[in-house]
Formats: C-alpha cells, sequence, structure tokens
C-alpha cells in the first residue's frame, strides 16, 4: 500500500485526497495540517457562502482570468473543467447554482454545505486527517519523502505540497533547489484621498473605465467607492493584472476613470445638449446620466468649478470642458492598499517552468506535487482561484492514482 502525505488542510488539499482515494482505494493517504482548525479559507469565502467556481465553460477563456498560470492551465482545463466541477458536487449532494454575475456558489448558500462534503468523504475514505501537525522539514531520501512535524515523521511514498501561500514551506521547497517567486498582493483596494470621493463609501457605477498613468493597465467593469478609495471588479482585475507593477511603484501611481465608458467627444456634445434643454434648471438638482448617482454627480460638478445653485444656462465653455473631463478622465493619485474583504490571494509561489503540468508534479523531484496557490498562480475575484485548486487537484490525484 502506497502512502500519501498531503501537506496542507486546506480545498486543494482535501479535493486531491478525496479524488486520489476514490480512484485508487489502497493508497493510504494523510493530510497534515498547522492550524487547529482545516478548510478555513473555504468556511470565509464568498462572504460564507463559498464561491466555488465560475460559470465559464470554455478553457481559452477562462484562462484571461488569470494573470499569472493563464498558459499553463489550458492544458489541464481541457481536462477538469468548471463543468466538471458542478458534476463532482452534484454528485456528492452539494447541487451548485450560477448567480447574475456568473459567481457559483452551493445552493444551500453557505460554505458549511462544501466544508459537510469534504469532511463526510474524507471519513468514509479513511482519510487521516491529522490537526496540529505544522511541518518543520521534508526531504527525500533514496525513493522515499521523509516529512517531519513537531511530534512525529512520517515515510511517504509521494508528497503533496498544497500548503496556500505559507512561505515556511515556500522555503522548504527552496531547499530542494526549486525557484520561489517572490510573492506580492493580488487583490486590493486602491487607496486614495480624494475630496470628489470622501464620503461617498456603498457609492457604485456599473461599468467604469479605469487606467493606470504610465502603464497599459486598463480595465471596465463595475467600480465602488469605499471608506479606503475606488475598488469592485474593476478595480480588482486592474490590482491582480498589476500586482508586480504596482508593487515595483510602492503603491505609489495615478488612476484615471471613465465613470461612463464613453468617449469624451461624446460627452461633451451631451453636455451641450443638456445645457440648452435644462436651460433654466440647476446643474446640482439631479444626475442626467443614470450610470451617475446623484451625490457622485454633485462632487464632479464641484470639481468641474461649478456652484451646484447654478442654472445650466450660465455654465461657461470652460466650465463644460472641465466637468467633461471630470466625467471621462477624472485623475486620482492612490497611495497604498487595502486587503479585498477575505480574500487573502497574493501572486507569487513555485516558479511554473519547474512543473510538468500533465501532473502538477516537480520536473526537479519525481513523487513531489504541488497544487493551489502554492503554485506561482493566481486569478482574479469570482471563485476562479477554486477552480484551480480544483483542476490541479483532480490531474494530481489522476496521476497519483495511476502510477504502480
Amino acid at each position: 500500500m502506497k502512502k500519501v502525505i498531503i501537506i496542507g488542510g486546506g480545498a486543494a488539499g482535501f479535493f486531491t485526497a478525496i479524488n486520489a482515494k476514490e480512484l485508487n482505494p489502497d493508497l493510504d493517504i494523510t493530510i497534515l495540517e498547522k492550524g487547529k482548525d482545516v478548510l478555513q479559507k473555504v468556511r470565509i469565502s464568498g462572504g460564507g457562502r463559498c464561491n466555488v467556481t465560475h460559470a465559464c465553460f470554455e478553457p481559452k477563456e477562462l484562462v484571461k482570468f488569470y494573470p499569472r498560470g493563464n498558459k499553463e492551465l489550458l492544458g489541464p482545463f481541457h481536462q477538469f473543467m468548471t463543468g466538471d466541477t458542478f458534476e463532482w458536487f452534484e454528485k456528492k449532494g452539494v447541487p451548485l447554482k450560477i448567480e447574475s454575475d456568473n459567481r457559483v456558489f452551493p445552493e444551500a448558500n453557505t460554505s458549511q454545505a462544501i466544508i459537510d462534503c469534504f469532511q463526510e468523504a474524507v471519513e468514509n475514505l479513511n482519510i487521516e486527517v491529522l490537526t496540529n501537525h505544522g511541518v518543520t522539514s521534508f526531504y527525500q531520501q533514496n525513493s522515499n519523502w521523509i516529512i517531519n512535524t513537531k511530534d512525529k515523521q512520517f515515510i511517504a511514498d509521494k508528497l503533496i505540497v498544497a500548503a496556500g501561500s505559507s512561505k515556511k514551506i515556500w522555503e522548504f521547497t527552496k531547499d530542494l533547489g526549486h525557484t520561489i517567486i517572490d510573492t506580492v498582493p493580488s487583490l486590493f483596494t486602491f487607496n486614495i484621498k480624494d475630496n470628489r470621493i470622501t464620503d461617498l463609501g456603498g457609492v457604485a457605477v456599473p461599468n467604469a473605465t479605469v487606467n493606470i498613468g504610465t502603464t497599459k493597465l486598463e480595465n471596465y467593469g463595475p467600480l465602488l467607492i469605499t471608506h479606503w478609495g475606488l475598488s469592485g471588479p474593476a478595480i480588482l482585475k486592474l490590482s491582480a493584472f498589476g500586482a508586480r507593477i504596482l508593487a515595483e511603484k510602492k503603491y505609489e501611481y495615478t488612476v484615471q476613470v471613465n465613470w461612463l465608458s464613453r468617449n469624451e467627444e461624446d460627452i461633451e456634445e451631451e453636455l451641450i445638449n443638456l445645457k440648452k434643454i435644462n436651460a433654466r434648471k440647476q446643474i446640482g438638482l439631479k444626475s442626467p446620466f443614470n450610470e451617475i448617482p446623484r451625490r457622485l454627480w454633485e462632487r464632479l460638478v464641484i470639481a468641474s468649478g461649478i456652484k451646484l445653485q447654478e442654472n445650466w444656462a450660465n455654465i461657461n465653455k470652460q466650465q463644460l470642458l472641465n466637468l467633461t473631463i471630470q466625467l471621462t478622465k477624472a485623475t486620482f493619485k492612490a497611495n497604498g492598499k487595502s486587503t479585498f474583504k477575505e480574500e487573502f490571494v497574493t501572486a507569487g509561489g513555485v516558479n511554473l517552468k519547474e512543473i510538468n503540468f500533465k501532473r502538477f508534479e516537480s520536473k526537479l523531484h519525481p513523487d513531489l506535487f504541488f497544487v493551489g496557490e502554492v503554485l506561482n498562480i493566481d486569478a482574479v475575484t469570482g471563485g476562479f482561484n477554486f477552480q484551480n485548486a480544483w483542476t490541479g487537484g483532480f490531474i494530481c490525484a489522476t496521476a497519483i492514482a495511476n502510477d504502480l
């Protein structure tokens, strides 16, 4: 009976263990978790509902959501995709649902449904789960892997590292000759202090275009003003794809926002028409654009050098130009970042060039596997990081189960 040790009691570790044991019941599998509880990231993800995956069913489209790992995941996604994730959980008695933004959650609407599913499966399959077993070292000795914890030593035929963003485990991996790409935050809010958005926390626009000055970084989508500055899908995708660039800038950069995602000329022409139509009305009375909430409209008007009580007819050409710029090219200075909710996602980890993605196995050491966020793979928010865990876990499990 072959012994398999999995370092990490998270989603990737559990999914790998369950699939490997189901494919090959003769495997003896033990999961080592350093904390007192397992699956904690599953518990808090998606606001406690667990954003299991994303309703994107074409591999070529799905990889576009991964700033790092997109090329490497294309092949694996042809083997285990989002549709397979739906089927897997359905067979386990956990049906999934697609929400309007294409995020996928358990129909039960709680992450506990996923946790219960995993814990019931490992119990039924006699997979050993040991908590408070932080790994202190691991190395290869002859054809075996030696894994040490504070209180015990394990000898394994196969070693799977699924410890997420663990600096300690990365150091052990580096000792084996693997290259570790330094980590930087991947999902974060842009910290901005500016009178135009101060005290507007909770105000959102449905489809803004945002770009970072002196870079090619640009994205569009829902934008949310928060207590800290700017967030929402438009910002978070930029933070993911620009993770390393923004880190190099030490999180000091300019942000340009087109609140309407329309070109400057069209907006200027529309403002001229509004001036004619609403000549006797006060400009601050209401926002003429459905996409711009009144409170934000008022701030943009004031920033354009226009009094809210002023009638449209009295707005001069320069003021209209100023307002056009505030609507289409509002420039802000960002200084710092804030973590996006509980999504502690980082860019960095084991160098992907050193991994065989047909098995998720190390190219440097046979019988050493890596799955999940321990690799230099990360995605934007919306269930994509979990899909990486499911895909990698399934392929790794299949490789181990089929090895004689």
